[in-house]
């Protein structure tokens, strides 16, 4: 492609490498980008309050997708542009679907306000036999009534004896189309959202806000999660470590998210 209007990227296992943080080699290609007045978006599973870190990193201060689409966060404003969600009385429907689907499961919600920390939110909530794989110091166990009876961004259902695609397919398969529902791990979660809600629909939005159209937009990714995105963008760039349904959907694989695999291509035109 002709060099891209508009760069995004996943975060983990795509930007970032194993201790977490953002290299210096792919640091300096997105100051790059944005010394050319490219915009760099973050796009991500991960909630608002998840992203302020990576970014610091990154170095940049534009927009974040984050929760897999459900929410536009405006990072150096530190304001939530909008999100969209699933309503108590559909959280209570899906629970009652995935404990016929997935029996043993337990779920989580991840709710947000105005900000990426708002008192007046209590961001993750579970019910006690919910484990996050990657662990949450603001995880707060509470009743499943209490988890499901307030909006949320996204619906996170664990289970320990299973991985997460076959959880995926068993919810999927009872679910159809009523919800997205998708994964970034393959460690017994997977995480649902609200029905045509994706990491695409919500890059989609950024690139409008920009006057950039789909065909030049390049985006990187590695997961399930990743794949509305990588097919969206015009030019979708799958990391080596990616999933196989990542690597099938991409036109192109670059190096590991450990081997400056974002970097490796930016670099063609930054």
């Amino acid at each position: 492609m002709e060099r891209p209007r508009l760069v995004a990227s996943d975060v983990d296992g795509t930007l970032l490498g194993l201790d977490e943080r953002v290299s210096g080699r792919t640091a300096s290609a997105i100051g790059r980008v944005h010394a050319s007045g490219t915009p760099f978006v973050l796009v991500t599973g991960r909630p608002p309050r998840w992203v302020p870190v990576v970014a610091q990193g990154a170095g940049t201060t534009g927009y974040a997708v984050c929760a897999n689409g459900a929410v536009l966060y405006d990072i150096g404003a530190d304001r939530v542009v909008w999100q969209v969600g699933l309503d108590p009385v559909r959280l209570a429907d899906l629970a009652n679907v995935l404990d016929a689907a997935l029996p043993g499961c337990a779920v989580a919600t991840e709710r947000v306000g105005a900000r990426a920390l708002d008192d007046d939110v209590q961001p993750f909530v579970a019910e006690t036999a919910y484990r996050h794989p990657w662990g949450d110091s603001d995880h707060r166990e509470v009743t499943r009534a209490e988890v499901l009876g307030h909006p949320a961004i996204k619906l996170l259902v664990g289970h320990e004896k299973m991985t997460s695609a076959e959880m995926a397919l068993a919810a999927t398969s009872l679910l159809g189309d009523e919800v997205e529902v998708t994964y970034s791990s393959n460690a017994g979660l997977i995480e649902i959202s609200a029905p045509n809600v994706t990491k695409a629909s919500g890059l989609a939005d950024v690139a409008e806000r920009f006057g950039v159209g789909a065909a030049d937009v390049i985006a990187f990714g590695d997961m399930p999660n990743d794949v509305p995105m990588l097919s969206w963008a015009g030019h979708g760039v799958a990391m080596a470590n990616a999933h196989q349904e990542a690597l099938d959907v991409a036109d192109e694989v670059t190096a590991s998210h450990v081997e400056d695999g974002v970097a490796l291509v930016l670099e063609r035109w930054f």
